[in-house]
């Protein structure tokens, strides 16, 4: 009995498995014809669409840990309860966490948009900011995007008028001013340029894309300058800013140290055969001035010293793993795109005609009387 049943089973799924290749085989001609139709989709929009290239660099930041150079001792505090990394101010690295903040930040956006590069097509170089606004025309596919899916916010903005030109970039005490335009290439600018941080193997991988692969070659190998420029910045602030105090003082002590160095030897010249008890106390008096002077101008230099050598130890340091290389290739092909219509025209089809086979099974058995 049960091996009637297994084959009844078996037999039903032959007959729905034939049943289902026969539904597809006369639908045919509308399936080929659904596959047609998007195959040539497919092929208009890998026309139209611009190509996009994108190249990318890999660094490893070298970062310096202060609490190394307390060899064993922080060791020893830390057993008696004493955390010497917060009594020296603690390690003041920045965080590669934070670089990709620095990186879509405002400023860093606006000097790498106004930054000059060779674009295809033109003989001299220029900005982002001016090619997309000057030079670059709309795309096919940008227009019909623009004035389909977009076309609501067009009518709100001619409704609303253009705004009152301001000029963009100029930056307050707390706050800067982007115009519309300034403000779009950033977005812009910030789904393009991109910085990975692999906390875990601790490398960084920076990379642009663009419309040209040499410009994406460009515009990586600027941002990775750019990025390191601006940590750097943000990590020596403090000991430039203690740098530059200290060299102040410095060249206001060696200034005195000098005029009490030529004091004593213009003194000791018109009194060289002069034994006054005045004349001893006189010399003695610009003898102390003398060695004053010296002593504070020795200490600052000695924390002049120290203070470079602090800037120089702080500046962050990258090691470039991969090198910017300009792409061979764009990032997704037209054989790509066919494909992928294609293989959305067959489910599309398919999906049609067994849903609408499946919805005429389920009407016939919902009209069958009971």
């Amino acid at each position: 009995m049960t091996e009637e049943i297994k084959n009844n089973q078996v037999t039903d799924d032959e007959i729905d498995l034939i049943a289902l290749a026969k539904t597809l085989w006369d639908n045919r001609k509308f399936i080929v014809i659904t596959v047609a139709i998007f195959m040539v989709l497919g092929v208009a929009i890998a026309l139209l669409t611009p190509k996009e290239y994108t190249a990318s660099t890999t660094v490893v930041p070298q970062i310096s840990d202060t609490s190394t150079k307390l060899g064993g001792l922080s060791s020893l505090a830390a057993m008696a309860g004493f955390n010497l990394n917060d009594m020296t101010g603690g390690n003041s690295q920045l965080s590669p966490m934070v670089y990709p903040q620095i990186l879509n930040s405002v400023p860093f956006q606006l000097e790498l948009m106004n930054t000059p590069f060779r674009f295809p097509g033109q003989q001299d170089s220029m900005s982002i900011y001016t090619y997309y606004t000057d030079v670059k025309e709309t795309g096919f596919l940008e227009g019909l995007k623009k004035y389909t899916i977009g076309l609501p916010f067009v009518i709100l903005k001619a409704i609303k008028g253009d705004k009152e030109k301001v000029n963009g970039g100029v930056a307050n005490n707390s706050y800067i001013t982007l115009t519309e335009e300034q403000d779009e290439i950033r977005e812009m600018l910030s789904e393009k340029v991109n910085l990975d941080v692999n906390d875990k193997d601790g490398f960084l991988t920076l990379s642009a894309s663009t419309l040209d692969a040499e410009l994406a070659a460009q515009v990586t190998q600027k941002a990775l300058q750019m990025l390191q420029r601006y940590i750097t910045t943000y990590k020596i602030e403090k000991a430039s800013a203690q740098l530059k105090f200290i060299e102040e003082r410095y060249n206001d002590n060696k200034a005195e140290f000098e005029k009490a160095q030529a004091a004593l030897a213009e003194f000791r010249d018109k009194n060289k055969n002069v034994t006054s008890a005045l004349a001893r106390t006189q010399e003695e008096r610009l003898q102390s001035d003398y060695q004053l002077a010296f002593d504070v101008y020795s200490g600052l230099a000695q924390q002049l010293e120290q203070a470079r050598i602090k800037v120089k130890e702080d500046t962050p340091v990258f090691s470039v793993l991969k090198p910017v290389t300009v792409p061979l290739e764009d990032n997704v092909s037209g054989f790509t795109t066919l494909a992928v219509f294609v293989f959305l025209g067959l489910t599309a089809s398919v999906g049609w005609v067994l849903g609408k086979e499946f919805l005429g099974t389920i009407k016939e058995k919902w009209s069958e009387p009971t």
